[in-house]
C-alpha cells in the first residue's frame, strides 16, 4: 500500500484543500510503516524525526517557508525559499510519515463504511474486518489500516 506525490491511493485522489486536522501518533505511524505503508513525500505531509531529540516535534513539508517579521516600519509576512538551521537535510528513511485522517481513509478505499463517535472514543467501521477504536479519529483510521494490512 503506497501513496504517491499526488496522494493518489487505491485510485482515489483526495482534494487539495488545506487540512486543519490532526495526525496519528508516532508509535502508530511506525507500526504502519513496518506493516508496509510507504510514503512518497508531498507538500502538506506531516512527519516526525525520531531518535534525534525531536520526537515531540511535527514537521510539515512545504515548498516555501512563510514567516512573520517585525520591522521598524511594521509587521510583514516574509516568503523565504529556504531556512538556515542545524538540520539541513535528512534521508527520507529517517523521517516517519504521520498520515492525516483523509490520507488514512483513502488507504481503506471502498471497504470504509463510517466513523462513529462513542463517548471519549472513535470507531472506524470497515467492511469485512473488526472495528478499529481509538481516542482520536486519526488513530482509529490508523488502527483500521493496520487491520486491513494484517489481513492480507
Amino acid at each position: 500500500m503506497s501513496t504517491h506525490g499526488d496522494h493518489r491511493v487505491n485510485g482515489w485522489n483526495p482534494p487539495t484543500a488545506v487540512h486543519h486536522g490532526g495526525v496519528i501518533r508516532l508509535d502508530l505511524a511506525i507500526e504502519l510503516r513496518d506493516a508496509g505503508v510507504t510514503w512518497e513525500p508531498a507538500a502538506g505531509d506531516h512527519f516526525a524525526i525520531p531518535d534525534r531529540d525531536l520526537d515531540d516535534e511535527t514537521f510539515v513539508l512545504s515548498d516555501m517557508i512563510v514567516g512573520i517579521h517585525e520591522l521598524p516600519q511594521g509587521t510583514v509576512i516574509g516568503f523565504n525559499g529556504t531556512t538556515e538551521w542545524a538540520l539541513d537535510d535528512i534521508e527520507r528513511d529517517e523521517a516517519i510519515w504521520l498520515p492525516r485522517e483523509d490520507q488514512l481513509r483513502a488507504m481503506l478505499g471502498a471497504a470504509f463504511q463510517r466513523l462513529e463517535s462513542k463517548g471519549d472514543a472513535y470507531r472506524v467501521v470497515v467492511h469485512g474486518q473488526p472495528d478499529a477504536q481509538a481516542a482520536t479519529p486519526e488513530d482509529a483510521y490508523g488502527v483500521a489500516v493496520l487491520h486491513l494490512l494484517r489481513e492480507r
